[in-house]
Protein backbone atom coordinates (compact mmCIF):
# COMPACT_ATOMS: atom_id res chain seq x y z
CA UNK A 1 0.00 0.00 0.00
CA UNK A 2 1.05 3.65 -0.79
CA UNK A 3 2.42 6.04 1.93
CA UNK A 4 -0.45 8.31 -0.05
CA UNK A 5 -3.04 5.57 0.78
CA UNK A 6 -1.83 5.56 4.91
CA UNK A 7 -2.54 9.32 4.81
CA UNK A 8 -5.49 9.02 3.88
CA UNK A 9 -6.91 6.62 6.42
CA UNK A 10 -4.95 8.57 9.11
CA UNK A 11 -6.82 11.93 7.57
CA UNK A 12 -10.10 10.06 8.22
CA UNK A 13 -9.45 8.90 11.53
CA UNK A 14 -8.47 12.54 12.84
CA UNK A 15 -11.70 13.51 11.57
CA UNK A 16 -14.00 10.90 12.73
CA UNK A 17 -12.41 11.51 16.22
CA UNK A 18 -13.22 15.15 15.71
CA UNK A 19 -16.65 14.42 15.29
CA UNK A 20 -17.33 12.64 18.63
CA UNK A 21 -17.78 16.51 19.90
CA UNK A 22 -20.48 17.22 17.73
CA UNK A 23 -22.56 14.65 17.50
CA UNK A 24 -25.46 13.72 20.02
CA UNK A 25 -25.08 10.50 21.58
CA UNK A 26 -27.37 8.45 24.19
CA UNK A 27 -28.34 10.25 26.81
CA UNK A 28 -27.13 9.70 30.63
CA UNK A 29 -29.51 8.25 32.63
CA UNK A 30 -29.05 4.93 34.84
CA UNK A 31 -32.86 3.74 33.60
CA UNK A 32 -31.76 3.34 30.11
CA UNK A 33 -31.85 0.13 27.90
CA UNK A 34 -28.03 -1.60 27.03
CA UNK A 35 -27.84 -0.98 23.28
CA UNK A 36 -23.90 -2.29 23.16
CA UNK A 37 -20.77 -0.73 22.16
CA UNK A 38 -21.49 -0.45 18.45
CA UNK A 39 -22.74 3.12 18.25
CA UNK A 40 -20.66 4.59 20.88
CA UNK A 41 -17.75 5.38 19.27
CA UNK A 42 -17.25 7.15 15.58
CA UNK A 43 -13.59 5.46 14.89
CA UNK A 44 -13.91 3.83 11.99
CA UNK A 45 -14.37 -0.27 11.88
CA UNK A 46 -11.99 -2.89 9.71
CA UNK A 47 -14.20 -5.55 8.66
CA UNK A 48 -13.81 -8.66 6.76
CA UNK A 49 -16.86 -9.91 4.87
CA UNK A 50 -16.91 -13.54 3.22
CA UNK A 51 -20.09 -15.13 1.51
CA UNK A 52 -20.71 -16.39 -2.00
CA UNK A 53 -20.79 -12.98 -3.10
CA UNK A 54 -21.37 -14.83 -7.04
CA UNK A 55 -24.88 -15.76 -6.35
CA UNK A 56 -25.44 -12.69 -3.75
CA UNK A 57 -25.18 -10.75 -6.52
CA UNK A 58 -27.52 -12.80 -8.71
CA UNK A 59 -29.94 -12.23 -5.80
CA UNK A 60 -30.77 -9.06 -6.77
CA UNK A 61 -32.88 -9.80 -9.66
CA UNK A 62 -34.95 -12.41 -7.64
CA UNK A 63 -38.42 -11.27 -6.35
CA UNK A 64 -37.38 -12.33 -2.27
CA UNK A 65 -33.99 -12.35 -1.58
CA UNK A 66 -32.90 -15.35 0.77
CA UNK A 67 -30.04 -15.11 3.44
CA UNK A 68 -26.82 -16.91 2.62
CA UNK A 69 -23.99 -17.70 5.24
CA UNK A 70 -21.18 -15.36 5.49
CA UNK A 71 -17.93 -14.78 8.10
CA UNK A 72 -17.73 -11.06 9.61
CA UNK A 73 -14.54 -10.77 10.68
CA UNK A 74 -12.64 -7.71 12.34
CA UNK A 75 -9.27 -7.43 14.62
CA UNK A 76 -9.63 -6.11 18.70
CA UNK A 77 -6.73 -4.26 19.70
CA UNK A 78 -5.83 -6.65 22.34
CA UNK A 79 -7.75 -9.54 22.17
CA UNK A 80 -7.08 -10.44 18.03
CA UNK A 81 -9.39 -11.45 16.02
CA UNK A 82 -13.30 -12.19 16.29
CA UNK A 83 -15.23 -14.29 13.17
CA UNK A 84 -18.58 -14.20 13.50
CA UNK A 85 -20.69 -16.36 11.62
CA UNK A 86 -23.55 -14.34 10.57
CA UNK A 87 -25.88 -14.76 7.22
CA UNK A 88 -26.34 -11.65 4.99
CA UNK A 89 -28.57 -10.49 1.81
CA UNK A 90 -29.19 -7.78 -0.32
CA UNK A 91 -31.68 -5.32 0.53
CA UNK A 92 -33.16 -2.41 -0.43
CA UNK A 93 -35.36 -1.24 -3.82
CA UNK A 94 -33.07 1.60 -5.99
CA UNK A 95 -30.09 0.83 -4.82
CA UNK A 96 -30.52 -2.91 -5.19
CA UNK A 97 -31.00 -3.24 -8.81
CA UNK A 98 -27.85 -3.99 -11.23
CA UNK A 99 -29.00 -1.09 -13.50
CA UNK A 100 -28.43 1.82 -10.59
CA UNK A 101 -25.41 0.36 -8.64
CA UNK A 102 -22.76 -1.60 -9.40
CA UNK A 103 -23.05 -3.54 -5.46
CA UNK A 104 -26.23 -3.31 -3.80
CA UNK A 105 -27.10 -2.50 -0.10
CA UNK A 106 -26.82 -5.67 2.54
CA UNK A 107 -28.53 -6.59 5.70
CA UNK A 108 -26.25 -8.36 7.98
CA UNK A 109 -28.32 -10.61 10.19
CA UNK A 110 -25.75 -11.61 13.23
CA UNK A 111 -27.00 -14.22 15.98
CA UNK A 112 -27.59 -12.54 19.35
CA UNK A 113 -25.81 -15.54 21.26
CA UNK A 114 -22.73 -15.53 19.70
CA UNK A 115 -21.92 -11.85 19.62
CA UNK A 116 -20.88 -11.46 23.61
CA UNK A 117 -18.02 -9.94 24.26
CA UNK A 118 -17.83 -8.18 20.53
CA UNK A 119 -17.93 -4.49 18.55
CA UNK A 120 -21.61 -6.48 17.82
CA UNK A 121 -22.75 -7.56 21.36
CA UNK A 122 -26.56 -7.04 21.57
CA UNK A 123 -26.71 -6.03 17.68
CA UNK A 124 -29.08 -8.85 15.76
CA UNK A 125 -29.78 -6.84 12.00
CA UNK A 126 -27.88 -3.79 10.62
CA UNK A 127 -28.29 -2.41 7.18
CA UNK A 128 -24.88 -2.19 5.53
CA UNK A 129 -25.03 1.10 3.40
CA UNK A 130 -22.55 0.02 0.10
CA UNK A 131 -20.84 2.22 -2.20
CA UNK A 132 -23.09 1.67 -5.08
CA UNK A 133 -20.98 3.45 -7.81
CA UNK A 134 -19.14 6.14 -6.09
CA UNK A 135 -17.10 5.78 -2.37
CA UNK A 136 -17.68 9.85 -2.29
CA UNK A 137 -21.58 8.75 -1.82
CA UNK A 138 -20.50 6.79 1.54
CA UNK A 139 -19.28 10.22 3.38
CA UNK A 140 -21.61 12.17 1.71
CA UNK A 141 -25.02 10.30 3.01
CA UNK A 142 -22.92 8.96 6.35
CA UNK A 143 -22.59 13.01 7.29
CA UNK A 144 -26.27 14.02 6.69
CA UNK A 145 -27.27 11.02 8.97
CA UNK A 146 -24.98 13.29 11.26
CA UNK A 147 -26.23 16.07 10.64
CA UNK A 148 -29.78 14.72 12.10
CA UNK A 149 -27.94 13.14 14.91
CA UNK A 150 -27.48 16.93 15.51
CA UNK A 151 -30.92 18.34 16.05
CA UNK A 152 -32.74 15.21 17.93
CA UNK A 153 -32.18 12.05 19.39
CA UNK A 154 -35.18 10.48 17.31
CA UNK A 155 -32.09 9.90 14.11
CA UNK A 156 -30.70 6.88 13.26
CA UNK A 157 -27.25 6.17 14.58
CA UNK A 158 -24.43 5.08 11.75
CA UNK A 159 -20.75 4.29 11.93
CA UNK A 160 -18.25 4.08 9.56
CA UNK A 161 -16.52 1.05 7.89
CA UNK A 162 -13.62 0.12 5.60
CA UNK A 163 -14.85 -3.18 4.06
CA UNK A 164 -13.37 -5.98 2.36
CA UNK A 165 -15.71 -8.23 0.22
CA UNK A 166 -14.46 -11.72 -0.34
CA UNK A 167 -16.06 -14.43 -2.05
CA UNK A 168 -15.99 -17.82 -0.98
CA UNK A 169 -16.35 -19.39 -4.41
CA UNK A 170 -13.08 -17.19 -5.53
CA UNK A 171 -15.08 -16.04 -9.37
CA UNK A 172 -15.20 -12.34 -8.26
CA UNK A 173 -12.17 -10.58 -7.04
CA UNK A 174 -11.50 -9.36 -3.60
CA UNK A 175 -12.28 -5.59 -3.23
CA UNK A 176 -12.03 -3.03 -0.15
CA UNK A 177 -14.51 -0.28 -0.41
CA UNK A 178 -15.83 2.17 2.18
CA UNK A 179 -19.11 1.61 3.92
CA UNK A 180 -21.52 2.93 6.80
CA UNK A 181 -23.50 0.60 9.38
CA UNK A 182 -27.27 1.96 9.88
CA UNK A 183 -28.73 1.21 13.60
CA UNK A 184 -31.44 -1.24 13.65
CA UNK A 185 -35.27 0.43 13.74
CA UNK A 186 -35.55 -1.96 17.11
CA UNK A 187 -32.60 0.02 18.73
CA UNK A 188 -33.71 2.82 17.58
CA UNK A 189 -37.13 2.59 19.53
CA UNK A 190 -35.31 1.56 22.79
CA UNK A 191 -33.16 4.06 23.13
CA UNK A 192 -35.68 6.71 22.48
CA UNK A 193 -38.00 4.66 24.75
CA UNK A 194 -40.35 4.09 22.13
CA UNK A 195 -42.11 1.46 20.00
CA UNK A 196 -42.08 1.27 15.98
CA UNK A 197 -45.17 2.31 14.62
CA UNK A 198 -46.24 0.67 11.23
CA UNK A 199 -49.46 2.05 10.14
CA UNK A 200 -49.77 3.78 6.95
CA UNK A 201 -51.80 6.85 6.20
CA UNK A 202 -51.00 8.91 9.03
CA UNK A 203 -51.12 12.30 8.38
CA UNK A 204 -48.46 14.87 8.94
CA UNK A 205 -50.74 16.90 11.73
CA UNK A 206 -51.13 14.00 13.73
CA UNK A 207 -46.93 13.41 13.90
CA UNK A 208 -45.30 15.62 17.19
CA UNK A 209 -45.78 18.99 15.63
CA UNK A 210 -42.01 20.09 16.88
CA UNK A 211 -40.64 16.56 15.44
CA UNK A 212 -42.75 16.76 12.03
CA UNK A 213 -41.50 20.47 11.52
CA UNK A 214 -37.86 19.03 12.07
CA UNK A 215 -38.47 16.48 9.56
CA UNK A 216 -39.67 18.48 7.27
CA UNK A 217 -37.28 21.48 7.12
CA UNK A 218 -34.24 18.96 7.42
CA UNK A 219 -35.17 17.36 3.96
CA UNK A 220 -36.05 20.70 2.64
CA UNK A 221 -32.32 21.59 3.99
CA UNK A 222 -30.75 18.54 1.91
CA UNK A 223 -33.22 19.13 -0.77
CA UNK A 224 -34.75 15.90 -0.41
CA UNK A 225 -37.71 15.19 -1.50
CA UNK A 226 -38.37 11.58 -1.60
CA UNK A 227 -40.11 10.39 1.68
CA UNK A 228 -44.08 10.13 2.81
CA UNK A 229 -45.21 9.92 5.85
CA UNK A 230 -48.26 8.48 5.18
CA UNK A 231 -46.72 5.84 2.79
CA UNK A 232 -43.96 5.25 5.56
CA UNK A 233 -41.39 6.09 2.44
CA UNK A 234 -38.01 6.56 3.92
CA UNK A 235 -39.92 7.44 7.31
CA UNK A 236 -39.75 5.50 10.85
CA UNK A 237 -42.78 6.18 13.18
CA UNK A 238 -41.87 6.40 16.64
CA UNK A 239 -45.02 5.33 19.46
CA UNK A 240 -43.95 7.64 22.34
CA UNK A 241 -47.53 6.32 23.94
CA UNK A 242 -48.87 9.87 24.48
CA UNK A 243 -47.28 11.44 21.14
CA UNK A 244 -46.01 10.14 17.61
CA UNK A 245 -42.83 11.12 16.52
CA UNK A 246 -41.21 10.62 12.75
CA UNK A 247 -37.40 9.47 11.85
CA UNK A 248 -35.84 10.40 8.10
CA UNK A 249 -33.97 8.37 6.70
CA UNK A 250 -32.09 7.03 3.23
CA UNK A 251 -30.83 10.19 1.54
CA UNK A 252 -29.30 9.67 -1.20
CA UNK A 253 -31.45 10.98 -3.08
CA UNK A 254 -30.93 14.40 -2.13
CA UNK A 255 -29.55 17.32 -3.37
CA UNK A 256 -26.67 17.49 -0.93
CA UNK A 257 -25.37 14.46 -1.90
CA UNK A 258 -25.59 14.90 -5.72
CA UNK A 259 -25.33 11.32 -6.63
CA UNK A 260 -25.01 11.38 -10.49
CA UNK A 261 -27.99 8.63 -10.52
CA UNK A 262 -30.96 11.03 -8.32
CA UNK A 263 -33.72 12.30 -10.12
CA UNK A 264 -36.80 14.03 -8.64
CA UNK A 265 -39.81 12.93 -8.44
CA UNK A 266 -41.75 13.67 -11.86
CA UNK A 267 -44.73 15.03 -10.39
CA UNK A 268 -43.00 17.66 -8.29
CA UNK A 269 -41.84 19.02 -12.03
CA UNK A 270 -38.38 19.92 -10.41
CA UNK A 271 -35.67 20.21 -12.63
CA UNK A 272 -32.98 18.74 -10.51
CA UNK A 273 -32.46 17.29 -6.68
CA UNK A 274 -30.65 20.51 -6.08
CA UNK A 275 -33.92 22.63 -6.69
CA UNK A 276 -35.41 22.77 -2.78
CA UNK A 277 -38.81 22.35 -2.27
CA UNK A 278 -40.95 22.08 0.80
CA UNK A 279 -43.46 18.95 1.39
CA UNK A 280 -44.17 19.81 5.07
CA UNK A 281 -47.19 21.05 6.49
CA UNK A 282 -47.82 24.62 7.64
CA UNK A 283 -47.14 25.20 11.42
CA UNK A 284 -47.66 28.01 13.69
CA UNK A 285 -45.12 30.63 14.15
CA UNK A 286 -44.52 29.08 17.43
CA UNK A 287 -43.32 25.59 16.20
CA UNK A 288 -41.36 27.15 13.57
CA UNK A 289 -39.58 29.55 15.64
CA UNK A 290 -38.36 26.92 18.02
CA UNK A 291 -37.50 24.43 14.91
CA UNK A 292 -35.60 27.12 13.50
CA UNK A 293 -33.65 28.27 16.47
CA UNK A 294 -32.39 24.39 17.12
CA UNK A 295 -31.31 24.67 13.35
CA UNK A 296 -29.46 27.99 14.24
CA UNK A 297 -28.10 26.18 17.36
CA UNK A 298 -25.95 23.52 15.38
CA UNK A 299 -25.03 26.03 12.69
CA UNK A 300 -21.37 25.81 13.76
CA UNK A 301 -21.08 21.80 14.15
CA UNK A 302 -23.56 21.27 10.57
CA UNK A 303 -20.67 23.50 8.96
CA UNK A 304 -17.87 21.60 10.76
CA UNK A 305 -18.80 18.47 9.26
CA UNK A 306 -17.36 19.69 5.76
CA UNK A 307 -15.16 21.91 6.54
CA UNK A 308 -12.88 19.21 8.81
CA UNK A 309 -13.52 16.58 6.39
CA UNK A 310 -10.63 15.56 4.10
CA UNK A 311 -12.53 12.56 2.78
CA UNK A 312 -14.75 15.26 0.78
CA UNK A 313 -13.09 16.94 -3.01
CA UNK A 314 -12.74 21.05 -1.93
CA UNK A 315 -15.15 22.07 -4.75
CA UNK A 316 -17.93 19.62 -3.31
CA UNK A 317 -17.30 21.27 0.21
CA UNK A 318 -17.90 24.79 -1.14
CA UNK A 319 -21.18 23.88 -3.20
CA UNK A 320 -22.37 22.30 0.16
CA UNK A 321 -21.23 25.48 2.53
CA UNK A 322 -23.15 27.59 -0.41
CA UNK A 323 -26.26 25.49 -0.55
CA UNK A 324 -26.29 25.54 3.10
CA UNK A 325 -26.21 29.07 3.39
CA UNK A 326 -28.87 29.74 0.86
CA UNK A 327 -30.89 27.45 3.60
CA UNK A 328 -29.82 29.44 6.46
CA UNK A 329 -30.88 32.83 4.53
CA UNK A 330 -34.03 31.59 4.25
CA UNK A 331 -34.94 30.45 7.63
CA UNK A 332 -33.47 34.00 8.49
CA UNK A 333 -35.66 36.19 6.47
CA UNK A 334 -39.13 36.59 7.47
CA UNK A 335 -40.47 37.03 4.11
CA UNK A 336 -38.59 33.65 2.63
CA UNK A 337 -40.01 31.79 5.68
CA UNK A 338 -43.76 32.80 4.48
CA UNK A 339 -42.86 31.76 1.28
CA UNK A 340 -41.76 28.40 1.56
CA UNK A 341 -42.83 26.98 4.63
CA UNK A 342 -46.75 27.52 4.04
CA UNK A 343 -49.43 25.27 2.73
CA UNK A 344 -50.23 27.22 -0.65
CA UNK A 345 -46.78 28.06 -1.49
CA UNK A 346 -45.13 24.21 -0.52
CA UNK A 347 -46.00 23.14 -3.74
CA UNK A 348 -43.73 24.81 -6.08
CA UNK A 349 -40.33 25.32 -6.46
CA UNK A 350 -38.86 28.03 -3.83
CA UNK A 351 -35.10 28.49 -4.45
CA UNK A 352 -33.76 28.45 -8.25
CA UNK A 353 -30.59 26.85 -7.66
CA UNK A 354 -28.23 25.61 -5.24
CA UNK A 355 -25.38 25.02 -7.33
Amino acid sequence: MTHSFYRSLIAVALFLFSLQGFTQKEPKDSTKVKLGPLFKKEDMLELNLTTNFSSLMKDRKNAKQPYRWAKLEYNRKKKGEVALNIRVKVRGNFRRSPSNCTFPPLLLNIPSKKDKNTIFERQNLLKLVTHCQNEEYIFQEYLVYKMYNLLTDDSFDARLARVTYQDSAGKRETETRFAFLLEDETFLAKRNKAKNMYRKQIPMYLIDSVSMATVAVFEYMIGNSDWSVPYLHNIKLLDKTTYITAVPYDFDHSGIIEAKYARPPQALNLYSVRQRIYRGITYSTAVYQQVFDNFRRVKPQIYALYENNPQLEKGYIKRTINYLDEFYKTIDNPKSIKEVFTVENGTKPTIKNGD
